[in-house]
């Protein structure tokens, strides 16, 4: 009996073994519309589990450095190095690489709405070599608390008005600031240079600053803290992963590496065989994707009371310069 269950055990191990590709074999091509802590902790997810079922794989990393033209280069490089699987990290990455490519797997990761970004027809399956996961965050109950919080009255919200993510969110931006009694006030910009002219410009308007997964803004995020810090107003992002670059104030959102190990895990499964048409778009919706980062010494400087349940549930609690949690 213990020999017929090695023999079947040695068996399955063939047949796994038979499933996937050469290791080093694979090619693997990631690119990313800037560079920034969380896009660059997402790829930094990517290649820890890819390497860990295929350790000799090649990656092929590069940035578009917030350049459309740039990543439709990048787009062609992939298709002429025929990469096994090309990964967009963010919304006009993924849109250059589908464009181009449809003779290997793409995989989108951190794009809002795939949908509307024309990626996808629906969120229920994938799109013939086209699936990927989704970085859709919770701006209603984000607004919500911050103006629980703060009690404001006018919301400023920097964004770039050229990616359809981040026009999405400033749509869904708006609506919450109208079912909320909110006065929206918005500043667009069309490159990370613009970021802080941005800010100051609606800084006299503003009770708040509210910043999205926007690639842009993030990538200069300091600017927009630099700004409100100076007039006393709060910073609230939707990107915890990137709160080190300025005083924010409060970040709820996704751990963008736990993102990367997602879309690390969907890139194994297509190189394993699955097919990318049978994939629906996936979310980061587990509690423990969830970061809740707390800057208790910009609430005091603000004089915003935090509530005790609120700091117990901080994923981060920064008091007196370090994290006490």
């Amino acid at each position: 009996m213990k020999k017929t269950l090695m023999l079947l055990g040695i068996a399955a191990a063939l047949v796994l073994a038979g499933c996937q590709k050469d290791s080093g074999n694979i090619k693997v091509g990631v690119s990313k519309i800037v560079a920034h802590p969380a896009l660059d902790a997402l790829e930094q997810g990517i290649v820890e589990v890819v390497s860990e079922t295929y350790p000799d794989a090649e990656f092929d990393l590069q940035n578009a450095n917030g350049e459309v033209s740039t990543a439709s280069s990048i787009a062609q490089k992939f298709k002429a190095g025929k990469v096994d699987v090309a990964v967009g990290i963010a919304t006009p990455t993924a849109q250059s690489l589908v464009q181009t490519i449809s003779e290997a797997p793409v995989v989108f990761s951190a794009v809002t709405d795939p949908v509307g970004a024309g990626l996808v027809t629906t969120i229920e399956k994938g799109e013939g070599n086209v699936t990927g996961v989704s970085d859709m965050i919770p701006v209603y109950d984000q607004i919500k608390l911050l103006k629980e919080l703060t009690d404001m009255k006018s919301l400023g919200h920097v964004y770039t008005s050229s990616e359809d993510n981040s026009a999405a969110l400033a749509a869904l931006t708006e609506e919450a600031c109208n079912n909320l009694g909110i006065e929206f006030i918005p500043s667009t910009v069309s490159n990370s240079a613009e970021v802080k002219q941005a800010a100051q410009a609606i800084a006299g308007r503003v009770d708040a600053f509210y910043i999205t997964t926007d690639n842009t803004v993030i990538s200069a995020l300091a600017a927009v803290t630099d700004v409100a810090y100076d007039k006393n107003i709060p910073v609230f992002s939707a990107d915890p992963t990137s709160v080190e670059a300025g005083n924010v104030f409060m970040a709820w959102g996704f751990d963008y590496y736990k993102m990367g190990k997602a879309t690390g895990r969907l890139v194994v499964d297509i190189l394993n065989g699955t097919d990318p048409a049978s994939v629906p778009t996936q979310f980061m919706t587990s509690p423990s994707d969830i970061d809740l980062y707390i800057n208790m010494d910009i609430a005091d400087k603000l004089g915003i009371e935090i509530p005790a349940d609120l700091q117990d549930n901080a994923s981060t609690l920064i008091q007196g310069g370090v994290n006490v949690k």
